[in-house]
């Protein structure tokens, strides 16, 4: 998979959609942005829980945003790894494959 190709189609699908969905996705957006504010745990934390939770749910595009997000956070491949292995740990198999492809993703958008 080219990440950063994939990435960019996915953007500009969920601009098009978001024209029709304006009130659903300011509120989409207000959530995020209170969901990744830093408080007991810090932005970097969250992110890696997202990153795990689009692990096992199998969501190639919400793998790309949480490794794009954890990149520009400054995650080293060593802290990428050891969260990858748990997910892999919680789910088995298909998680295996799908934190193959988020590392895979981390080392493009680390490039």
């Amino acid at each position: 998979m080219d990440w950063n190709a994939f990435m960019a189609e996915i953007e500009s699908d969920i601009g098009t959609y978001a024209k029709e969905i304006p009130d659903t996705m300011k509120g989409f957006g207000a959530m995020g942005a209170a969901a990744k504010k830093s408080g007991a745990l810090d932005e970097k934390t969250k992110e890696i829980m997202a990153l795990g939770i689009a692990i096992a749910t199998r969501c190639d595009s919400c793998i790309g945003f949480h490794v794009r997000s954890l990149v520009r956070l400054g995650l080293t491949r060593d802290e990428m790894c050891e969260a990858l292995a748990m997910a892999t740990y919680m789910g088995g198999g298909p998680s295996l494959a799908y934190s193959a492809k988020a590392l895979k993703a981390f080392d493009t958008f680390s490039a």
